[in-house]
């Protein structure tokens, strides 16, 4: 075995998986995990757990799957973490724990996100059971949310004992997980249902439904329900524009509305009366993984896809495995390329995007170089729908029906960092309600720290 190069994954062949929605990425066998798991050097100081957001024992997993007993590694995944099988697929592992891995040096890091997906699949496959927590304490929590930062916080405070009511809007749990995130990165019946499952079998109870702001406040929950603290992981729901013109045509979508569309509400599957219209070529605005996301999902529906960015491709912020397989299946790349305007016609559809070439300039704030129009360089590119991939931020709903909850110019609630405490006594906050669109594994540290927290500050008061 060469130690410097990490064991290959079999995946989907590209031009098979562009045209269905099942997952991308097959996994390893047992043979494969065993393998890639003995490559570990077990270092003393392990740098990979130091930079996991949830903190898992990593070299002790690994560890046991070299020994063949996956049952240990995913008790000891479970210790850390609510949600394996989906961290082993979406987390950015590279700027993480494969990120500090020593064999990344002179070669190849060990495949931790693999490893994870593989032991946690195991584990569901052969039924094990990881519930494992304390006797009730009488104390009553509410979680505002049922993404990775709100079940992942009411997890772990189940675990210590808490009754733990989580309130979802949307009609089924998981938040990003099952509304962003596409079926052949993150398939949902298999995945997502068992996890969430996991975190109910430990007592948590789920509401769906329950839109807080409108069907209840924060305010009631703690003055009238009981509920003696709330963590607030509701997300960052409301998309970003451009404000150009031609925006508010019939064909432009937000990538969250044409995802959920998708993920959580069917629209790719025949027998759902989801409408979805993508037509014959389709332009997706923006470079991060919510902008592959759904151009390898406007793919798949049989639509020529372009991505247009403004910057280069080697600043795109999406997950180089993205924008590597979105390019292997067909999709193509329009860089330093920025829309100015969407041209439409007498019935008020998209008929084309009027977009202008750019080139880098002088550093702005970010460090990366500007982009700055070229002159005399605009075009037309005809398309059927363009679909606007800029970023989200929260929904406001939350903090202006809350009494004295601080939020900051991005209307982000503001939180402490290590705690997650808002500027309401018990009231804590977490994920992209706090920090604006980001990570799966950031959301779920950040439901991490604010689950100690709202121990310790129950434990004491």
């Amino acid at each position: 075995m060469d130690r410097m190069k990490r064991t290959p994954v079999k995946e989907q062949n590209p031009e098979i998986r562009a045209k269905n929605f099942q997952e991308v990425c097959l996994g390893y066998s047992k043979d494969e995990a065993v393998l890639e798991a003995s490559r570990c050097l077990e270092c003393k100081k392990p740098m990979c757990v130091s930079e996991c957001p949830v903190s898992i024992n990593i070299p002790a997993f690994i560890s046991k799957v070299k020994e063949e007993n996956f049952k240990e590694a995913a008790k000891i995944i479970a210790e850390s973490s609510a949600l394996p099988a989906v961290c082993g697929r979406v987390c950015p592992q590279e700027s993480q724990c494969e990120g500090k891995c020593i064999l990344g040096i002179k070669g190849e890091a060990v495949a931790i996100g693999k490893l994870e997906r593989f032991v946690a699949d195991w584990s569901r496959e052969n039924n094990i059971d990881l519930s494992d927590k304390k006797t009730s304490n009488g104390k009553k929590v509410a979680i505002i949310g049922s993404g990775p930062a709100g079940l992942t916080c009411a997890g772990d405070l189940a675990k210590l004992g808490y009754d733990v009511t989580i309130f979802e809007a949307l009609h089924e749990a998981g938040g990003v997980l099952v509304y962003g995130i596409p079926e052949f990165r993150l398939p949902k019946d298999t995945v997502v249902k068992h996890e969430v499952e996991n975190v109910k079998k430990l007592g948590v109870k789920i509401e769906t439904n329950v839109i807080v702001g409108r069907t209840v406040r924060i305010d009631q929950l703690l003055e009238e329900e009981g509920f003696d603290a709330i963590f607030i992981g509701s997300g960052a729901g409301l998309p970003k524009f451009m404000g150009i013109p031609g925006e508010n045509l019939n064909g432009v979508f937000s990538a969250n509305e044409f995802l959920t569309r998708n993920n959580l509400m069917k629209a790719f599957k025949e027998e759902f009366d989801t409408p979805i219209k993508v037509g014959k070529k389709v332009a997706v605005v923006g470079g991060g993984n919510v902008a592959m996301d759904a151009a390898r999902t406007a793919l798949r529906l049989g639509a020529e896809v372009h991505i247009v960015y403004r910057r280069s491709e080697s600043e795109l912020p999406a997950r180089v495995e993205e924008v590597h397989h979105a390019k292997e299946e067909g999709v193509i790349l329009d860089i330093l390329t920025n829309p100015t305007e969407i041209l439409g016609n007498e019935n008020g559809w998209v008929t084309g995007i009027k977009c202008v070439r750019m080139e880098l300039g002088e550093p702005d704030a970010s460090g990366r170089r500007r982009p700055v129009a070229v002159e005399g360089s605009e075009f037309i590119m005809d398309v059927d729908t363009v679909i606007m991939s800029l970023g989200t931020s929260p929904n406001p709903l939350i903090s202006s029906t809350t009494k004295g909850l601080e939020i900051n110019k991005y209307k982000c609630i503001v939180a402490e960092e290590e705690t997650g405490l808002t500027s309401r006594q018990s009231v804590y906050a977490g994920g992209d309600a706090v920090t604006g669109a980001a990570t799966v594994i950031l959301a779920m540290g950040a439901g991490k720290k604010a689950a100690k927290a709202i121990d310790e500050f129950l434990n004491k008061y």
